[in-house]
């Protein structure tokens, strides 16, 4: 067997043989690639076509087989990504694609978990996307908008962002399972993502720190028995049902020193301010299922957001949408969904704009309509159909409409 990639033909030996047993393999790894063409129709900064793809390699590793550490696990993630994407086309500020990252190779995740008490408790360490758990709600993950995965005043926070995709950063997360269906969870991560201006880096001085709290109360299917491995009762890979039904609420704050949008010195730069925060409270639900049809589902959700508009640009975000899952009859896997998302300008960020003499509107305003068919259980096909209203949120920018069409390849 030859080789083209360090350590890949390892991986698939050690997972293949583990798969002629009967017990799940200690080391899974999987490729997939995502490829995504999207056209601005009309509005936005100019009519026209570009297209995105993303390879993903992604590896599970079970803590106790491998390594002999009981009850833990460790998850790797390399990403190669091409053409950035459709933002010089919508021109919007929330983007229409959840796909957009610099063009490169990179690490996106490496993180190491330890469980202790029966799984209720749960240790993490290593480079991490707090948005795999923090912030998130499975039936908004259908759309492509990135404001769906996580709200504007969060995702555009700090310095570069949070620890989300594409730039991730280096930290811990801890999670605590009290009860059943409550999740505590709390994440101290470096203020600055590892991949910056002038190099990949961590824990550089002046970057603080990023503190991410949740609590969340969840509703599962019964029975418990829908658990795959009993050592990952809780966090990252925990192999559980998805969420009949969920609320939570978090909030996150930032150490380091930021600049006033709209307040300045006696030297005419921005005026510091320690710190930076904001809150935010998610719900999902599922609001019929056809007792004759169980693959017939019609759930919702909901999306508030609000962060300090001193030093954030977007001081408040709502997103709610609808999913509808089974409807065409042998089409069990097909989802529907219809959306909407808010990010909404703060007022010191309003008068900063209107200090250099640019006009703003108060918010930008998303609409989507999306299909996803999974043709096969390797191939997805889902096309997108978007309208951004005041894209940026600046005046005399027309209103856009995009499409886009992606296919998911899992190898």
């Amino acid at each position: 067997m030859r080789c083209n990639v360090a350590g890949i033909c390892l991986i698939m030996m050690v997972a293949g043989s583990a798969a002629a047993q009967d017990s799940p393999p200690p080391v899974t790894s999987n490729v997939i690639y995502d490829a995504n063409s999207v056209s601005d129709l009309s509005g936005g900064v100019r009519r026209g076509s570009a297209y995105q793809g993303m390879l993903r390699w992604q590896t599970s590793v079970d803590g106790e087989r491998v390594l002999g550490w009981p009850d833990s696990s460790a998850f790797f993630n390399v990403m190669a990504t091409h053409q950035a994407g459709p933002s010089t086309l919508t021109g919007d500020a929330q983007g229409v694609s959840n796909m957009a990252a610099p063009p490169g190779v990179r690490l996106e995740e490496a993180w190491i978990q330890k469980n202790f008490l029966d799984g209720r408790l749960s240790v993490l360490a290593g480079r991490y996307d707090l948005n795999s758990e923090f912030y998130h709600l499975n039936t908004a993950s259908l759309f492509f908008n990135s404001s769906f995965g996580i709200g504007a005043e969060f995702a555009q926070s700090g310095q570069g962002g949070p620890s989300i995709f594409p730039a991730t950063s280096v930290g811990t997360r801890i999670a605590v399972k009290p009860a059943p269906n409550v999740v505590l969870r709390a994440a101290i991560l470096d203020g600055v993502p590892v991949d910056r201006s002038g190099g990949s880096t961590a824990f550089r001085g002046g970057d603080g720190l990023l503190l991410v709290y949740e609590m969340a109360w969840l509703s599962r299917p019964e029975p418990a028995a829908s658990v795959q491995d009993h050592h990952l009762r809780i966090g990252r890979n925990a192999g559980l049902a998805p969420d009949q039904g969920k609320l939570a609420v978090g909030g996150w704050y930032y150490t380091a020193q930021f600049g006033e949008l709209n307040a300045f010195d006696a030297s005419g730069q921005p005026r510091q301010q320690r710190g930076s925060s904001g809150a935010y409270l998610v719900a999902e639900r599922s609001l019929y299922q056809s007792s004759t049809q169980p693959q017939k589902v019609i759930s919702g959700f909901v999306q508030l957001g609000a962060a300090d508009s001193r030093v954030n640009r977007f001081s408040g975000y709502f997103g709610a949408g609808l999913t509808a899952t089974g409807l065409v009859p042998g089409r069990a896997s097909d989802e529907l969904g219809l959306a909407v998302a808010i990010a909404r300008n703060g007022s010191a960020y309003l008068r900063s704009q209107q200090i250099v003499g640019v006009a703003n509107q108060r918010a930008e305003s998303t609409v989507e309509l999306t299909y996803l068919s999974q043709v096969s259980p390797r191939l997805s096909l889902q096309p997108s159909l978007q309208y951004v209203m005041h894209p940026n949120t600046v005046t005399g920018v027309g209103n856009a409409l995009t499409l886009q069409l992606r296919a998911e390849v899992a190898f």
